[in-house]
């Protein structure tokens, strides 16, 4: 039997061979490899699909966190309110951009962030809330919008995980000060390299963008402020283009296989993932939970099913990450959860006979 990943894109690939190629030699023709057309119009695409007036294409999701906490004025000095289960890069932006990370724990069951926490970790130093988005689902954000306002905190979403997830029907990246995403090769909306987004409502700080992510500058070799290299390149915006109109069909995949998933392991143990009331989850991943996790995984990888682990290392349990001053015990429930969590194979070209296969083979090593 072939091997079963967590994720893979050849299947994909060889669907839309002849639209991806298609769209490379267009660029090629054009004569313009960098801030092209393709970016203007995946910028403005991808804008109008979450329903945010701006969008600014940037290099990867890593280097968007850390443009928009400088568009906003957030550096050396300042605090932002984050989770400590995530991946590395929503921390290691916060840094990059000299601002200190402050954690609050999670949710038992979605494993997102606990809105409920945030009010007592608000120093005067804190000057944004940076709710993550994380596998698929969004933050609980009304109550979390109402303590920014009281608290005059910027509220900068991460949505690298959460393509076409919905909050009370919106999009998410639509409802905080400025939102922030990835489209690395796994995610729900992903390129065949790296890519990423800043989104804002807020034309002033959508223009600070466009200067930040190419060296400071509104005229070719003349900086007005200090910026970097973090451009999106034509080849990729290109490609994102000829996928976006099909991320609705990749979302409602992504759903039937979590419905599968639910059905076939209902009452075996595992702790399944929990849809929110207040939204759609557009399942990036489908995290599972059970206190025996490393042997079942050890006993699917004897069947050729690979499976992974989102996060096995709360970030603030990092060596990277000590001189923040955080220790073992003091984010309890995020600690628990990367102890047991596990992410099952979950991708839209996944066949149904597939799924039957990890479902029965996991069944059995919950025996």
């Amino acid at each position: 039997m072939e091997s079963i990943n967590v994720w893979g894109y050849l299947k994909e690939y060889a669907e839309t061979k002849e639209e991806l190629l298609k769209a490379v030699t267009e660029v090629f023709e054009s004569g313009t490899l960098i801030l092209g057309q393709k970016v203007r119009d995946f910028e403005q695409a991808y804008s109008d699909y979450i329903g945010v007036k701006y969008g600014v294409g940037c290099d990867n999701g890593t280097n968007a966190i850390t443009l928009a906490l400088k568009a906003l004025g957030i550096g050396e000095g300042d605090e932002v309110i984050t989770v400590s289960n995530t991946a590395i890069p929503t921390v290691s932006a916060i840094v990059t951009a000299s601002a200190t990370p402050v954690f609050v724990d999670i949710d038992p069951e979605t494993y997102l962030m606990d809105v409920t926490k945030v009010e007592a970790t608000i120093t005067p130093k804190t000057k944004a809330i940076l709710p993550v988005h994380l596998y698929g689902q969004c933050v609980d954000m009304d109550p979390l919008l109402d303590i920014a306002k009281r608290h005059h905190l910027y509220v900068v979403e991460d949505c690298a995980q959460a393509h076409g997830a919905e909050y009370g029907g919106r999009k998410a990246g639509s409802m905080g000060d400025i939102s922030t995403t990835s489209f690395y090769p796994t995610k729900i909306l992903g390129g065949y390299g790296d890519g990423g987004m800043v989104n804002t409502n807020d034309e002033k700080v959508a223009e600070r963008l466009r200067r930040l992510r190419f060296y400071g500058t509104e005229k070719t070799y003349y900086a007005t402020e200090h910026g970097n290299n973090s451009r999106l390149d034509e080849l990729q915006a290109a490609l994102l283009l000829t996928k976006l109109p099909k991320i609705e069909q990749y979302i409602h995949r992504r759903r039937e296989i979590a419905a599968m998933y639910q059905e076939a392991l209902a009452g075996t143990g595992l702790m399944l993932p929990k849809e929110a009331s207040y939204g759609r989850h557009a399942y990036y991943l489908y995290v599972v939970r059970h206190p025996r996790r490393d042997e079942i995984i050890k006993k699917l990888r004897e069947y050729d099913i690979h499976v992974n682990i989102s996060y096995p290392w709360p970030i603030h349990t990092m060596k990277a990450y000590q001189y923040l001053g955080w220790k073992i015990g003091d984010l309890p429930e995020t600690e628990a959860a990367a102890k047991e969590i596990f992410s099952l194979p979950m991708y839209p070209s996944l066949t149904n006979e597939e799924i039957k296969r990890i479902t029965s083979i996991l069944k059995a090593s919950l025996c």
